[in-house]
Parts: C-alpha cells; structure tokens; sequence
C-alpha cells in the first residue's frame, strides 16, 4: 500500500517522495512517506489524490487527516503508514529525515 500512496502523491506532482521503513524504529507504525507540494493548495490537493486513490483500491480512508487547514504540512494516518505532505518551507524547518535519519529508505517501484 505504501508504493501506491508514492504513486497518487507523483499523479499530482508531488516532490521529493520518500518512504522510511520505521519497524525497528518506533512501534505505532511501520512506514512514514515524506513529500512535497509546491504550495499549500498544492499539498492539499496531494492529500485529496492520495486519499482517493487508497479508498478506491483498498477501500479504506485514513483513520485521522490533520493540517488541511493550514495546507503547509498534511498527515493522513493510515496507522501502518503516516504520510506527511509539506510545503518547501514546512520541510525544510521540519526536516522528518534528519530526525529519522536511523530509518532506512523504501526505494518504490511506481510509474
């Protein structure tokens, strides 16, 4: 399910797509997958094609959304993977991959 989220994020043009394996690294999920949006609208728009996407192909929406107001950083929480869709600037302050920078990258296989 986490390449199919990558690949709903780059249908809508997301930037930067990374996908932690966070098993060993915290217990209340198994992947985190980082993008980016060019601007909050954008980021939103992310979040909207991910959310179809997933419901359509595994008919389940996200347990919890949070951020869509704001637009600059939207979580979907699909429990076993976390998605996190930034602003540039949202990324950049926040940096997930540095902070879990002891997680190993996914490289996903999408079109």
């Amino acid at each position: 399910m986490v390449e199919a989220i990558a690949e709903a994020a780059a249908d809508k043009k997301a930037a930067e797509i990374v996908i932690l394996d966070m098993r060993e690294v915290v217990s209340y999920t198994d992947y985190f997958l980082i993008c980016t949006g060019r601007s909050e609208r954008q980021a939103k728009a992310i979040a909207d094609g991910i959310r179809r996407k997933i419901k359509e192909q595994e008919g389940i929406p996200p347990l919890r959304t949070e951020g869509e107001a704001r637009g600059d950083w939207v979580l979907l929480d699909y429990l076993s993977i976390v998605v996190h869709i930034f602003t540039p600037d949202a990324r950049d302050f926040y940096r997930l991959e540095v902070l879990w920078k002891e997680a190993p990258r996914v490289v996903a296989q999408f079109t």
